[in-house]
């Protein structure tokens, strides 16, 4: 019998039904004969295992199904033991040896299970559903059952077809759940013979296999319905997932950009393909699209959409975007059909095996994670990248180039897996800014230029710089991500300082106007006061924007009516004005003594939030503060309650000594890896703690049986300064260093000079190895650009083809 619940109802219910723990306080009734038939009621199911009053050797089964009373009861199922006793006969209850559980429906007996093949709760469950869903799902030994039970189908409905290795087992119970839900909407068909599934073609025949038949849109009956594997483990929720995606539409039309789209496959963690058509090849485009929907079906959507819909200025050759939930999006060009197939297959892939990875850092393998970057180059190596947008350099444009236009340089090696990587993101800059910004965008291989590197002093790659006429370079120091290299570029279009000429300009600048498309990419502006008189301090400040470039807003008015802005703001000079156009707020910094490293910190912190939410890219910043964090741990965001609390304390000045800030699970699922580490097991939920990084190391956690409010805060942080409260767990005292030394790469590339012929690939040596070596015949000395491209040659070796070799090199940075 298959549920009617609406499809939302069935969502949540397999949610729940996947996540739920079982209750130690479920038990199990026991009840005589007599009692438990009156019990039984018309249509409801109830599974009874009789047995004798003090039977010996029942335990182990009895256990297994008290742990299925809490499934079975989600499906409206009772569950009951019944105590044959002599004053009672029963023709259920037999021999000690015999015992059985039965299954009624009201008084009616459908089944009787020995309990042999009731061997675990799985079992249990398993077959219980199987008895009740007889009409639903059809057990199948023959090539011949499964095609009469398809033509049946064909023009009516779609079926699905199960491959489970015996009854009993959790994959059969995944599916006999999945059945309870679907039974009326699809055909279910089940087998556990290997032959069968060997006779419909099927690979990899050791494990489970679950089919979607689309058989309702087959109109001929000589024609066989389309199958759909599912590759996702074979799980009740998975199945759940795959299901709805067959539901979903196989190609959808759009007419919004790709950023305000969204689809059930986002909401199931499946990325959404976009084909980008012309209006003029719009049937081709849609024909195409189609057969790329079959291709990626149950593993992305796929939708069509015009050009014309299109935000921003998108390259003409850009004819595909790859959008994955909570990430930025992919421009890519579609050339090859199954080379686009192989990236979506491989995203979804990764994205599943990281779910599924332990989150604890420090079990992970510092080699693993470095193949993991160069196994990821290696997999999307077919996949073409619009470079044209960006400008590539050698020895002989190089100075001409960042001399006679702004720049942007990318230093990089195209043997090194997190330089590939990250070109990428810079590519997808590239995207972004094409036509709209004056800065020239530019990249230099470095394994092929290491002189032009070198003396540039990059030593590690990835590396970006920034080159303006008349100043020094300026290194980015940010995430190795399109956003955050978008922000540095963007923030650095502007002059540092600007240079403020008069007290209008002053307060358009400070009300938001004067650069108002910047504030997408800054919250904050920074204006210096200082009246003419003062060199040394505006020396100090101008020293302290080289630090900044890129990160905050700077301005600098010091005109002689300067006094204005001095009176108007209560600002005695030299001092700094921080505005927060979006909030409406305006803050004076006196800045007389403040020597540069005050000065840059002051503006740093301008920039942080007062209750921020932490990710692992603002993390670093809030860390430099070197307090204390007061952490909300929250699975979604937190409550109008717990911010007005904590923010009142913060207006209050209660919590200068600490950063406040909270931390979204669904948007950094690590935190649920550091919550693990701290508890040993994940807390319910909002979970408030104070950890002293930089002092003692000591992890304290919010009683459980107290509500966040201001007093109980307050309180708790009295509590915590008087010392009369034991922290949960007191974390390491090893330093956080980079896992391994930074390593020279151009002074390693040098010194491989080959002193052989050059078929033997080139090693690092030492100098008095090398000079041992040339004692041999002398050949001529190769150019530089030689023993580069072999070094690259043999790199690539090592990271894809020889597992066992060494890795000549590692990075400190990750990507």
């Amino acid at each position: 019998m298959a549920s009617s619940f609406s499809v939302f109802s069935i969502e949540v219910f397999l949610v729940i039904l996947s996540c739920v723990s079982k209750s130690s306080e479920d038990s199990l009734p026991e009840l005589s004969p007599q009692k438990y038939f009156s019990t039984l009621q018309p249509g409801k199911a109830s599974l009874a295992y009789f047995c004798q009053a003090d039977s010996p050797g029942t335990s182990i089964f009895l256990e297994e199904l008290k742990e299925a009373i809490r499934p079975l009861q989600d499906y409206g199922i009772s569950v009951a033991k019944v105590n044959c006793i002599k004053e009672e006969i029963s023709r259920y209850c037999g021999k000690d040896d015999l015992m059985k559980a039965y299954l009624f429906r009201g008084n009616v007996l459908l089944r009787e299970f020995p309990t042999d093949t009731l061997f675990d709760v799985n079992a249990i469950v398993a077959h219980v559903l199987f008895a009740l869903l007889f009409n639903e799902v059809k057990y199948i030994t023959t090539l011949e059952d499964l095609q009469n039970i398809e033509n049946s189908m064909k023009g009516r409905a779609n079926m699905i077809f199960s491959y489970v290795r015996a009854i009993g087992t959790p994959e059969h119970r995944a599916v006999m759940e999945a059945a309870f839900v679907y039974g009326t909407t699809y055909q279910f068909a089940l087998t556990t013979e290997i032959a069968l599934l060997e006779s419909i073609g099927s690979e990899n025949i050791e494990r489970e296999h679950l089919y979607f038949f689309h058989c309702e849109i087959v109109l001929d009956l000589s024609q066989d319905c389309r199958r759909t594997l599912m590759e996702q483990p074979f799980t009740t929720l998975n199945i759940h997932v795959f299901v709805r995606t067959m539901k979903a539409p196989l190609l959808t039309e759009v007419a919004e950009d790709p950023q305000h789209v969204t689809t059930d496959h986002l909401q199931l963690g499946l990325p959404l393909l976009f084909i980008v058509s012309q209006q003029a090849t719009y049937d081709a485009d849609r024909r195409t699209a189609e057969w790329i929907a079959w291709r990626l079906l149950g593993k992305a959507g796929v939708l069509l959409i015009l050009r014309d819909s299109l935000e921003g200025n998108i390259p003409q050759r850009i004819n595909v975007i790859l959008k994955r939930a909570e990430q930025e999006m992919e421009y890519l060009v579609l050339d090859d059909i199954d080379s686009l197939i192989f990236h979506v297959e491989n995203n979804v892939k990764s994205e599943q095996m990281e779910e599924g990875e332990d989150e604890e850092m420090e079990s992970q393998d510092l080699d693993t994670q470095d193949d993991e970057v160069a196994e990821t180059v290696y997999r999307d190596r077919k996949k073409q990248l619009p470079l044209e947008l960006t400008v590539e350099l050698t020895e002989e444009t190089f100075d001409a180039t960042v001399m006679n236009s702004d720049s942007i340089v990318l230093f990089y090696a195209d043997w090194h897996a997190v330089s590939m990587a990250f070109l990428q993101s810079y590519v997808n800059v590239a995207v972004k800014l094409k036509g709209t910004s004056t800065m020239l965008l530019t990249r230099i291989n470095c394994a092929d230029w290491s002189n032009v590197c070198s003396k540039q002093n990059v030593t590690a790659f990835p590396a970006v710089k920034m080159y303006k006429e008349g100043e020094n370079p300026v290194s980015y120091a940010g995430m190795l991500g399109t956003e955050d290299l978008l922000k540095f570029i963007q923030l650095n279009r502007i002059s540092y300082p600007v240079n403020i000429a008069s007290i209008q300009e002053a307060e358009k600048y400070l009300s938001g106007k004067l650069y108002e498309d910047l504030f997408t990419y800054a919250s904050v502006s920074v204006l210096g006061l200082f009246s003419p008189a003062m060199t040394t301090a505006k020396e100090k400040f101008l020293e302290a924007r080289n630090y900044l470039k890129g990160h905050v807003i700077i301005g600098i008015y010091s005109e002689a009516d300067v006094w204005i802005l001095s009176s108007k703001y209560a600002a005695p000079l030299p001092a700094l004005l921080l505005a927060r156009p979006k909030e409406g707020k305006i803050e004076c910094i006196p800045l007389a003594g403040t020597h540069v490293h005050g000065i840059v910190q002051i503006m740093a912190r301008a920039v942080l939030e007062i209750f921020p939410e932490i990710t692992v890219e603002n993390l670093p910043a809030y860390l430099r503060l070197q307090k204390p964090l007061l952490i909300l741990f929250s699975n979604g965001s937190i409550s109008h309650q717990y911010r007005k609390a904590i923010l009142t304390l913060v207006k209050q000045k209660q919590l200068d000594s600490l950063t406040p800030c909270w931390l979204n699970l669904k948007n950094t699922p690590v935190g649920r890896g550091v919550l693990k580490s701290y508890f040993g097991s994940l807390p319910p939920l909002p979970q408030l703690l104070l950890v002293n990084v930089y002092s003692g190391g000591q992890v304290f956690a919010f009683p459980s049986d107290q509500s966040i409010t201001e007093y109980n805060l307050v309180s708790w942080l009295k509590n915590l300064e008087a010392g009369l409260e034991n922290p949960i767990k007191n974390l390491s005292a090893q330093e956080w260093k980079p896992p391994l030394p930074a390593y020279d790469f151009l002074s390693m590339m040098d010194a491989a000079e080959p002193q052989h012929p050059t078929k033997k690939v080139p090693t690092c040596v030492k100098e008095t190895d090398k000079q041992e070596s040339e004692k041999g015949e002398q050949e001529p000395e190769p150019t530089r650009k030689e023993p580069v491209q072999t070094l690259r040659i043999k790199h690539w070796n090592r990271n894809y083809w020889s597992k066992e070799a060494e890795k000549p090199f590692r990075h400190e940075k990750e990507l």
